[in-house]
């Protein structure tokens, strides 16, 4: 299922599936006169669920891409700390003490403005 809903995804967000869904919704708006409203709004809420689920979907793929390469920039880096490499996967507690501890060491080593 998980790979249908990426396909899905990845075709929907670019161009042709979105003049797909455009098709879909203008083919949904010339059905209102011949009076199919509850068709055409069952069908247009679909689709803005769909779009929903693709937008989440790219987010989470963007997200989980941007992690895997700043994980190999702290590793690849000798003078860097290994301990945040996964933070992403911590409690949010965990991630704002250590954020809080890596923002005062911060100001520790660049001193004040």
């Amino acid at each position: 299922m998980n790979r249908f809903l990426f396909v899905a995804a990845d075709f929907l967000s670019r161009p042709p599936g979105f003049y797909a869904m455009i098709v879909a919704m203008v083919l949904c708006t010339a059905l209102v006169p011949f009076g199919l409203t509850n068709v055409v709004t069952y069908a247009l809420s679909v689709a803005a669920i769909v779009i929903t689920g693709v937008v989440l979907i790219q987010g989470y793929r963007d997200t989980a891409a941007i992690h895997a390469k700043l994980n190999e920039i702290i590793i690849a880096l000798d003078e860097t700390r290994n301990d945040v490499v996964g933070l992403e996967h911590a409690e949010p507690e965990e991630i704002r003490e250590k954020l809080a501890k890596l923002e005062e060491e911060a100001a520790r080593t660049i001193g004040p403005a």
